[in-house]
């Protein structure tokens, strides 16, 4: 099947990159309004998929975004709520703990979902593309070429480089993996702006977004910390009998396993995650 892909065509100013919403109602309300408070139109808001997932709040989420009208992908839950399957697709492993707790989250999700709100996942695009600072630009969920692959800053660059010539990109902007990433190589640039509605096994329960600027032509990179309201977020799965150790992850920061992660990226659980400031030229 052909892929479905939005071009933005050129966009200039602040850009906000974010993935991974989640049904987290409580981490969108503040992104919404860091974007309002620095003048970023919702044009250049671009989200990487997933916006419904184990949170308790996701026809409310849907609603939000819609009114926002912020643009995003399809990711790989929204493609198969749209298709009414009873699984979220994710690509975790039979019989495994996420495995396990995906049933209780997406059959929750799939209760709470409105028509109108499926149909709006349904027609979202697979891939968007822009040119922004004097660069091609694409936005896929895992891959280009499978929305459910986990792409990590240790997976082999040879992976990563394909996602670029298949799309005749300088940057891929993606998401799926839940980390906050940059990597440069053969001057293309993947970046992964993590997601907002998890925290990044990093034992802070802030999420991650990244603000694009393309001041004096130039691609500046500048990943943020996002601080809301995670206790009532936690509260209200809980309240809504999803997962337990999901609604603790939202307040201590610590994933409640690590089965999809590669050995490096486990060794980074409860470290401080740093990044520059990058101007890309």
């Amino acid at each position: 099947m052909a892929k479905k892909i939005e071009n933005l065509g050129n966009l200039s100013g602040k850009t906000l990159l974010f993935g991974g919403i989640y049904s987290n109602l409580q981490a969108l309300e503040a992104l919404k309004k860091i974007a309002e408070d620095e003048k970023i139109p919702s044009k250049n808001c671009i989200c990487t998929g997933d916006i419904i997932g184990y949170c308790a709040q996701p026809e409310e989420t849907i609603q939000l975004f819609k009114t926002w009208q912020a643009k995003s992908i399809v990711g790989n839950v929204e493609i198969k709520l749209a298709e009414g399957a009873d699984n979220c697709g994710c690509d975790f492993k039979e019989g495994s703990r996420c495995d396990v707790l995906s049933q209780n989250w997406y059959t929750y999700a799939q209760s709470k979902l409105s028509k109108d709100s499926v149909a709006f996942v349904s027609h979202l695009p697979d891939t968007i593309q822009f040119h922004y600072a004097n660069k091609n630009i694409s936005v896929v969920h895992g891959s280009y070429f499978n929305v459910s692959e986990f792409i990590f800053k240790s997976t082999p660059w040879i992976q990563k480089q394909s996602n670029f010539e298949a799309t005749e990109s300088d940057v891929i902007i993606a998401g799926h993996c839940g980390l906050p990433f940059q990597q440069t190589q053969n001057n293309k640039t993947w970046i992964n702006p993590g997601v907002i509605g998890m925290p990044a096994n990093n034992g802070s329960p802030n999420v991650w977004y990244v603000i694009l600027d393309d001041k004096n032509d130039v691609l500046n990179i500048e990943f943020r910390t996002l601080d809301y309201d995670f206790e009532l977020a936690s509260t209200l799965m809980l309240t809504n009998k999803l997962p337990k150790s999901y609604a603790e992850t939202l307040k201590t920061g610590i994933w409640d396993n690590m089965e999809i992660l590669p050995d490096a990226e486990c060794e980074q659980q409860g470290l401080v995650i740093n990044f520059e400031d990058t101007p890309i030229t």
